[in-house]
């Protein structure tokens, strides 16, 4: 079908495209006029990813930003938040809210949650393109409504994202407090314990203990120097009593040891003159005697005094030894002691470790569970929207007309294809299958009469007034 078969189908049915078009047109200017108008506000709230907390553990784990974002409005869009909504608003005690409840679900469902359920068909949550703002918006039929639901519902999400992030931390605080309790308790005890045995063995330090084991050593090494002098002394009474050192160096004894020489000389000189009972014979025999008996005396005096200082070496060889066994038992003593009050104080520094870190962490839970900073900030507050959603009046007019040209245009072309006229020359040259000889006007000059030739001659068209 070329040009002029598409307007003379037009033409032909003209009436009928009018009618297709102004209906379509007055459609569109009372849908415009007619449908009810609904308003959307929008509350925009940034996320931001790359937020520290001070309080919260190191992350090492990467954040992806789309499973998060994802995760943010899933939120959004959750029950608990749209029931904190209904909570904010008041809807529970709202008496339309209530009878509309009644009507829906007989008062078989819990009001919260159908309330929930139906403020949830106006939200709309959206990230914006290719940056970490998320945008809340809400659909009402009223502006005031649509502003104060989309502010409500941003205001739940800070909210319930704020419980999110400290639910945990109370929980964790409560814990911690009792554990803290309990590591209060065992410190103590370790502390009771450790005072009770060193009030019990009276040993304060562990550095007493070497000092036990010096006076140990001093004594052993007493002992050893008594034991050295005891065996030289032994030697010496078991010795004669004129060979020991003491005996040849003591000079009385060299004095008397040489006058009884000088004396033996003198009686052996007269000896050779005079007899054995001569009175001068006599009196030197009794003073070789004296001098031999003094000799005698003096000898024994000095192992005697060799006797004392044996038994006097080994009675301080006796208290010696027994002091040694009496500071080594109490350096084993102070051994033992010492390893128990280690493992008392081993025991006391874990539980005051363990107490210092239980504080640590629950103080760091409470500051956590008290913080009320997220990593969410309301970018703008949702304002009453000035114009209806959807396309204004003008742009609806517009569409409808284009749109009921077209169908128009669609529906007499479809109708002249189910039932095909002949409208020109063209048509007929189509129909027949045989060439065009001529045309002739009608008399209205609108119309005219073709004249068909023989299939096998070429076609002559020929248009023009006949005279």
């Amino acid at each position: 079908m070329n040009l002029f078969q598409f307007l003379s189908v037009l033409r032909a049915r003209r009436m009928m495209a009018f009618v297709i078009f102004v209906t379509t047109v007055a459609l569109a200017v009372g849908w415009v006029l007619l449908r009810p108008k609904s308003y959307t506000a929008h509350a925009p709230v940034l996320v931001d990813i790359r937020a520290n907390d001070p309080l919260a553990q190191p992350n090492y784990q990467s954040i992806v930003p789309a499973a998060y974002m994802a995760t943010q409005m899933d939120i959004v869009r959750s029950d608990r938040v749209s029931q904190r909504v209904v909570e904010m608003l008041g809807l529970e005690k709202d008496r339309k809210f209530q009878e509309d409840w009644q009507k829906a679900t007989a008062g078989k469902a819990p009001l919260k949650a159908w309330a929930a359920q139906q403020l949830t068909t106006g939200l709309e949550v959206k990230p914006a393109r290719e940056s970490n703002v998320i945008n809340i918006s809400y659909t009402s039929r009223s502006p005031q409504e649509a502003a104060k639901v989309a502010n409500a519902f941003s205001q739940a999400y800070l909210d319930v994202a704020l419980d999110i992030k400290t639910d945990p931390a109370k929980r964790y605080s409560s814990w911690f407090e009792e554990q803290l309790k309990f590591a209060r308790d065992r410190l103590e005890q370790a502390q009771t314990a450790l005072t009770a045995y060193q009030q019990r063995t009276g040993v304060i330090s562990a550095d007493g203990v070497d000092m036990e084991t010096q006076r140990l050593n001093e004594l052993s090494s007493q002992l050893t120097l008594v034991q050295g002098q005891l065996t030289d002394v032994a030697n010496k009474r078991n010795a004669s009593a004129g060979s020991v050192a003491e005996a040849m160096a003591s000079p009385l004894i060299n004095s008397l040891k040489s006058e009884v020489a000088r004396q033996e000389a003198r009686i052996q000189e007269a000896s050779a003159n005079l007899g054995s009972r001569h009175p001068q014979m006599v009196r030197m025999q009794d003073e070789l005697a004296a001098l031999k008996s003094r000799l005698n005396s003096e000898t024994a005096s000095i192992g005697s005094s060799i006797n004392t200082a044996y038994e006097v070496g080994r009675a301080r060889e006796r208290e010696l030894q027994a002091a040694v066994n009496a500071q080594r038992g109490r350096v084993m003593q102070f051994n033992r002691h010492r390893d128990e009050l280690n493992v008392l104080r081993r025991d006391l520094e874990a539980a005051q470790k363990a107490y210092e870190q239980v504080s640590e962490r629950a103080s760091q839970s409470k500051l956590q569970a008290l913080t009320n900073v997220t990593n969410l900030q309301r970018l703008a507050t949702a304002v009453e929207p000035m114009e209806a959603r959807g396309p204004s009046g003008k742009m609806a007019l517009g569409i409808g007309a284009v749109a009921g040209l077209l169908l128009a245009i669609a529906i007499t072309l479809l109708l002249e294809l189910l039932n095909r006229r002949v409208r020109s020359v063209d048509d007929l040259s189509m129909a027949t299958n045989l060439p065009i000889l001529a045309t002739v006007p009608a008399h209205n000059g609108r119309e005219s009469l073709a004249l068909l030739g023989a299939p096998a001659r070429p076609a002559l068209s020929y248009r023009g007034s006949l005279a």
